[in-house]
């Protein structure tokens, strides 16, 4: 009986370089698209601005429709950056001929300190004195300060934004049958300068009222002068947000 030899198979110990190489060959292959993504494509640069020539012709007829897909997501994104860049440069504009409008008509008050016009990230504030306004515990509008206020409502009555009224008082309660506090004080002053403005043409639907008290100080309550600042209304031209809205500006 001839007795089987078995054979031992050779250990290769060199396997490890297969697994090697192709983890090489992987990471190769990887920074080769890593570097065609990030090389210039002239080609492709040029196909992007003939369909950015054919969206802007003259005709209209050429569209992006054309292109491959990503350069017409590029183009769409551009597209959107540039109109609302223009879309907000329009409003900035708007919103800063208005304050110029509004301070012509009460430059008067302005000189006198007693009322200031600003353009902040809201949109345009005109802080009145409500000293200016009314007497001392009250919320009836003097008269002297009505032909001004005409003539704020003659501008504001070509607006189409919302229009904020707010009413301030210092810190110093007050106890009256009218106004048990300065909550309704700040509020019926707010209303009486509403009132105004819807009687000489500013839409309802524009105007909101809100009575603050005494919540937002503009300076300490301290002092007699520091009270005298935040006695005020402020009456608030809302800007529109570019990205949500779209205004008509002319």
């Amino acid at each position: 009986m001839t007795r089987r030899i078995k054979r031992y198979e050779h250990d290769n110990r060199d396997r490890w370089l297969i697994s090697y190489a192709d983890f090489v060959t992987l990471l190769f292959a990887f920074f080769v698209v890593m570097y065609s993504i990030s090389s210039v494509n002239e080609e492709k640069y040029k196909s992007f601005g003939d369909a950015l020539n054919s969206a802007f012709n003259k005709d209209g007829s050429a569209s992006a429709a054309s292109a491959p897909q990503g350069q017409t997501m590029l183009f769409m994104v551009d597209r959107q950056t540039v109109r609302l860049g223009e879309q907000q440069r329009k409003i900035q504009a708007h919103m800063k001929n208005l304050s110029a409008g509004l301070s012509q008509v009460m430059s008067t008050l302005i000189d006198q300190r007693q009322v200031s016009v600003n353009q902040t990230t809201r949109g345009v504030e005109i802080d009145i004195s409500a000293s200016t306004l009314f007497r001392t515990g009250e919320a009836a509008l003097q008269p002297a300060t009505l032909d001004v206020l005409r003539q704020v409502a003659a501008v504001l009555s070509k607006e189409e934004l919302p229009i904020e009224v707010e009413g301030h008082t210092d810190d110093v309660p007050i106890a009256t049958a009218q106004f048990p506090s300065n909550w309704e004080l700040s509020s019926a002053r707010a209303s009486s300068v509403v009132r105004l403005l819807i009687d000489n043409g500013v839409p309802a639907k524009q105007l909101a009222v809100v009575g603050l008290a005494s919540n937002q100080p503009l300076a300490p309550n301290d002092n007699p002068e520091g009270r005298a600042r935040n006695r005020r209304v402020t009456i608030t031209i809302v800007s529109p947000d570019a990205e949500r809205e779209t205004v008509k500006v002319d």
